[in-house]
């Protein structure tokens, strides 16, 4: 049994998240679930929002990825390759919007169309020139070149596919519009979420009656809320509490997750090739891991970690650019708090830096308030926790965000000829071992620039209480409660 709701004054750092602890113990057949970052955008599904409704089973998309990357049938229960450019996906039928309307191939294709018409594009679509439309009940979707990713594509959870209540202008409102085997009834704005179970739900009925969501960035906060009874799950344990925590309600998962540091090759002293190569010098990877993590952490060799075990096959590199004296440089490094590693990794960087000869001016902030100034190349280094296949199961929409010259998130501001070669060249690769030895190339021409420093890759340690059964540990952060999580 869970214990009853403790007063927000005890636990004084959930005030960052918003008082919202209710008095009473709230139904045990009820998930209480604390998550990390709040919602950015409101929970459009066309931002980085779609992987909370994802992680509830609010929102579905044509396609699920298997544990190993492969695409299954979700809402369409199969798929096949007409030509070069063009796909044909059959839409599930018997399914209903959480408003009661049915799925249909023309409202699957409302959802994709604003999705690819969407400014900015989700980060699944850069690069990518997508059309779809209808055909005797079916969805064809055409590409303005051969891509063998369309299926890995349409799994994202920013194509989730949602009721046409869900678009009102340039919002896209996802209460009440999803057909998953949970409702999103209400947003408490920052500070937590109402979810119902889906009655009507296609697939298998949810065991749990629905989901009261809090967002916690505070993770002392999330870490009380486990330990006192407060909380059924909690995502994302700081390391630093893992300790205080009983070992059995912790799971640690590999994530294909890199803590790398970003430098800005535009504008500024990281410009200088020789510059990059002195700072890439002065990073202690192992004291990262070993002081900051205590040892929950891989030391990164790439960009890719041992989520991907295949990243393992990784080319020789060129030798780094010749190192330039950084002979008292002054540099502005910036990171965020949400992440509750993140500061202390910055400030022990920041050490290691002046240490080699960089004078460093550290911004920390909330994600929220700096997010925009990182895209913009206002700071000369930006440390990063990315997830490296978060959109698709496959890392070269996250290189091409990232690292292109026509990126979306390119937060060092790097276009360089043979890096978006590299890009191309595994885009058009078919899935499969060549791809993948594709990708490792493109890999190595990402670092031969110097523009991003892999540091280390995270472990992600979840909380479940013990009376918590079947909560998924997924790797790619898209499920967290399914049809078979419940309590006890």
């Amino acid at each position: 049994m869970r214990m009853p709701a403790i007063s927000c004054l005890s636990v004084l750092a959930l005030t960052l998240a918003g008082c919202s602890l209710s008095a009473a113990v709230a139904p045990d057949d009820r998930i209480d679930l604390v998550m990390l970052q709040p919602p950015r955008s409101g929970l459009s599904p066309l931002s980085d929002d779609a992987f909370k409704l994802s992680r509830w089973s609010a929102t579905e998309t044509l396609v699920a990825l298997d544990a190993a990357g492969d695409p299954h049938p979700a809402l369409a229960t199969g798929w096949s390759q007409t030509d070069p450019l063009t796909w044909e996906f059959t839409i599930r039928s018997g399914v209903s919007f959480h408003d009661g309307t049915a799925l249909i191939a023309e409202r699957v294709a409302h959802s994709l169309r604003t999705a690819a018409q969407a400014a900015p594009k989700p980060r699944i679509l850069d690069g990518v020139e997508l059309t779809v439309k209808t055909r005797a009940g079916k969805v064809i979707v055409t590409t303005g070149t051969p891509d063998p990713l369309v299926p890995h594509r349409l799994s994202s959870p920013q194509l989730a596919i949602l009721a046409a209540k869900a678009y009102q202008g340039r919002i896209v409102n996802p209460i009440g519009a999803g057909t998953g085997a949970f409702e999103l009834t209400r947003v408490d704005g920052t500070s937590g979420a109402t979810l119902e179970r889906n009655e009507r739900y296609w697939g298998s009925k949810a065991k749990a009656t629905g989901i009261d969501v809090r967002f916690v960035p505070d993770g002392t906060a999330r870490a009380a809320a486990l330990r006192t009874g407060e909380a059924d799950i909690v995502e994302a344990i700081p390391v630093s509490q893992a300790a205080l925590l009983d070992a059995k309600t912790i799971t640690e998962v590999p994530m294909p997750r890199t803590n790398t540091l970003y430098l800005n090759t535009a504008k500024g002293p990281f410009k200088d090739p020789g510059l990059r190569a002195a700072a890439q010098a002065a990073v202690n990877r192992q004291a990262l891991v070993s002081g900051v993590y205590e040892g929950r952490a891989d030391v990164a060799a790439g960009l890719l970690g041992p989520a991907l075990p295949w990243s393992a096959w990784r080319p020789a590199r060129t030798a780094p650019a010749t190192l330039a004296k950084p002979s008292r440089t002054k540099i502005t490094l910036a990171t965020f708090t949400d992440r509750a590693e993140l500061p202390e990794v910055a400030a022990v960087l920041r050490q290691q830096l002046q240490t080699a000869g960089f004078e460093v001016e550290l911004v920390v902030r909330e994600y929220a308030h700096i997010e925009a100034d990182a895209l913009d190349g206002a700071f000369d280094a930006f440390i990063l926790s990315r997830a490296t296949v978060l959109d698709s199961g496959d890392p070269v929409a996250y290189m091409v965000s990232d690292f292109s010259c026509k990126g979306s998130f390119n937060i060092a501001q790097l276009c360089d000829e043979r890096v978006d070669a590299a890009l191309a060249e595994a885009a058009a690769t078919p899935a499969g071992e060549e791809r993948r030895r594709a990708i490792l190339a493109a890999e190595a021409a990402i670092l031969d620039t110097g523009a991003a420093i892999p540091m280390l890759h995270e472990r992600v340690l979840q909380g479940d209480a013990a009376h918590v059964t079947a909560s998924a540990k997924d790797p790619r952060e898209r499920s967290l409660i399914t049809t078979d999580t419940r309590v006890r």
